[in-house]
């Protein structure tokens, strides 16, 4: 394959996981590159009917594979900050060096919030929401336009805005967002103590 796209969608006992935003994703992703071609999901899965499975789907403008994987959670309890103000991840690509090069850097914390222009965006797996004490609010400029981030905002239940680094430590929780894990609540307690 050539510059390969990739898709995780969580598949649970044979139940494939709102379908309807990563058929979305995928298209935006072919529109962008200009092409005719196109795949519907949800005539190409055929998942295990048993056990929970992270769906990978890569694929580009000739071709798509599809592969399904068991699905363990890694946990999350501490972050290092990386800065790049040029990073661009706009689309989710199956190589990324960069961003793996940095979660090499995390050092003794378990991810990484990658920091652009002074604004937090993503860690390596996932979008952030933090709490306020009354909202949970997303960066507005994220790396990715993650699909659970997405439904989300659709519901209502997040709300777009810049944090800044000064203000992070200042909210009372930090959330995880990817199609695996939902909307993961990591951190209930002082998140000062948890991000380097």
């Amino acid at each position: 394959m050539s510059s390969n796209f990739l898709e995780t969608i969580k598949v649970l006992d044979g139940k494939v996981c709102n379908l309807s935003y990563h058929q979305e994703r995928l298209e935006s992703v072919l529109d962008s590159l200009e092409t005719l071609k196109s795949y519907d999901l949800s005539l190409l899965i055929s998942p295990p009917q048993q056990g929970l499975y992270r769906c990978r789907v890569i694929y580009n403008s000739q071709e798509i594979d599809i592969s399904y994987l068991e699905y363990r959670k890694r946990e999350v309890k501490s972050f290092k900050l990386i800065y790049d103000d040029t990073i661009v991840y706009d689309k989710k690509y199956a190589q990324r060096n960069l961003i793996d090069e940095y979660f090499s850097k995390k050092s003794d914390s378990d991810e990484i919030i990658i920091v652009k222009n002074g604004l937090i965006t993503d860690t390596s797996i996932a979008n952030i929401a933090l709490y306020d004490g009354e909202r949970w609010l997303t960066p507005k400029s994220p790396l990715l336009q993650g699909t659970t981030r997405r439904r989300y905002l659709d519901k209502g239940k997040i709300v777009e805005e810049d944090i800044s680094v000064e203000k992070l430590k200042s909210y009372k929780k930090i959330a995880l967002m990817n199609a695996m894990i939902d909307f993961d609540i990591i951190a209930e307690e002082n998140i000062e103590e948890i991000i380097c």
